[in-house]
């Protein structure tokens, strides 16, 4: 059973209308974050964010891969999530981990950073010209803007910002004054790019990257599939973003655009989120609020596939045997599709950035997955592959729940309180390499590149000793 964290149990719940997050005030951190720069606020009302389409289906949607699945009721009132922080904490005191715990990660973060500054290029880039190949898309060369948006983060969460910093910070602006953010998703993964970008801009707190900000907030609610491609709110690819404007929707890439809306400020109660909630819940192994036929089918056990679109697909079911879209069931048998972990912690953060409650059954469900689930051995249901990707989601979603421990499930049933920052900290801390970098064995999704797993093996350290929130 989920604990009652601290903000999740003092946040107050807000009307669907109300356009900037406040937090409550019992509410205090213990290292105050700078608030980030406002994203524009679109007015919303309850059944704005799924009125049906006025447009006929866009061309690039294939009607006949379509399923059509009862869209989730929206919240009438939603909980405001965790303020943003910005910067990790400058005292052990500030985290709950132990002094030894919190020494440890600032030393492997500070010897990540170093590795990072003798990997990046004279042009301020990291993983410049290389090609990357994401799912199901052809090799792409829009990896340096991607990956060097999330090193400046690293950087300057860390409180380095310095000429390492700025010069990946300029490469970044650069090719936005150069192409804009239509330019940088040239390269073929847009989405994926504008999101670190988003969140990069935001953690600079620099007024000069106002404006943008705003672009590249707006710039992401325009990939989004909904109603201005002509999609209704019953059609499995409603609220999702995929890697670009002619990209099938996935939870990936829509956790990403959930991320950085958050980063910048982003109400839950922006009509963008609750759309995005519509697709997030679909992606759900849970029949109880979700009626597509994978899920009915399924285990019900309450966690995330990688996309509901196009009738459903799960990586965790292509290593299991069954086909990525459970294609590979005998004739006859009911298809279902497999839950695993980097996308239910994608999910469960994803629920929360949209407002759900700690008592939304959908919330439950994502988190008695993640205690019977919790492992740093593996991404579960995929074994190493994606181990990284897994930490850095991993992070972020237990940073925002402000869940200081999570009651890991033995077999037996017996459940054992652990502390998820401690044995994160341990986790990546033991895999680092002698150079300051890490990397995977398992080089799909190029897990293979140091720079890329740096950087996530970074920014997982970075969440597990932000400040968390107290109460006075």
């Amino acid at each position: 059973m989920l604990q009652v964290p601290i903000v999740l149990a003092l946040s107050v719940a807000v009307a669907v209308t109300q356009a900037t997050p406040t937090p409550p005030a019992t509410q205090k951190p213990s290292t105050p974050p700078a608030a980030p720069t406002p994203a524009p606020q679109a007015p919303a009302t309850p059944q704005a964010p799924l009125a049906p389409p006025a447009v006929p289906l866009d061309t690039r949607v294939d009607a006949s891969k379509i399923t059509k699945v009862s869209p989730p009721a929206l919240p009438s009132s939603l909980v405001q999530p965790v303020p943003v922080a910005h910067r990790i904490a400058e005292r052990a005191e500030q985290v709950p981990v132990s002094a030894e715990s919190f020494k440890k990660a600032k030393a492997a973060i500070d010897a990540g950073l170093a590795y990072l500054r003798r990997s990046q290029r004279p042009s301020g880039a990291w993983m410049e010209r290389e090609l990357v190949q994401p799912t199901d898309q052809p090799r792409a060369s829009a990896a340096a803007a991607a990956v060097t948006a999330m090193a400046v983060k690293a950087f300057l969460q860390a409180g380095q910002d310095d000429a390492n910093a700025q010069r990946g910070v300029q490469f970044v602006v650069k090719a936005l004054e150069n192409g804009g953010y239509d330019g940088l998703a040239n390269g073929g993964v847009g989405t994926y790019v504008a999101s670190a970008v988003v969140s990069a801009l935001a953690t600079t707190q620099d007024p000069r990257f106002e404006d943008m900000l705003r672009q590249g907030v707006a710039w992401l609610k325009t990939t989004q599939w909904d109603q201005s491609e002509g999609l209704a709110p019953d059609q499995d690819w409603f609220g999702g973003a995929g890697y670009g404007r002619n990209k099938r929707p996935d939870l990936s890439n829509t956790q990403l655009m959930l991320d950085a809306m958050y980063d910048a400020g982003v109400s839950p109660s922006d009509p963008a989120v609750q759309k995005a909630l519509a697709f997030v819940a679909r992606a759900q192994n849970l029949p109880a609020k979700n009626d597509a036929a994978w899920a009915k089918a399924g285990s019900g056990d309450g966690g995330f596939i990688y996309t509901p679109a196009n009738g459903g697909e799960s990586f965790a079911s292509e290593v299991a045997g069954e086909g990525r879209f459970g294609e590979k069931f005998p004739e006859g048998a009911p298809r279902s599709l497999r839950s695993y972990g980097s996308m239910t912690y994608a999910g469960f953060k994803s629920l929360l950035y949209a407002g759900l409650s700690k008592d939304d059954e959908r919330v439950r469900a994502a988190f008695d997955w993640i205690s019977k689930h919790y492992t740093f051995d593996e991404n579960p249901g995929l074994k190493q592959e994606g181990l990284y990707y897994y930490y850095h989601a991993m992070a972020r979603a237990l940073f925002v729940s402000q869940q200081p421990t999570i009651p890991s499930v033995a077999k037996d049933g017996s459940t054992t309180p652990k502390n998820w920052r401690e044995d994160l900290i341990a986790a990546i801390v033991s895999r680092q390499q002698s150079d300051g970098s890490w990397v995977n064995t398992a080089e799909r999704w190029e897990e293979g590149q140091p720079d890329l797993v740096t950087v996530y093996s970074i920014l997982a350290l970075e969440e597990a000793i932000k400040p968390t929130l107290t109460t006075e």
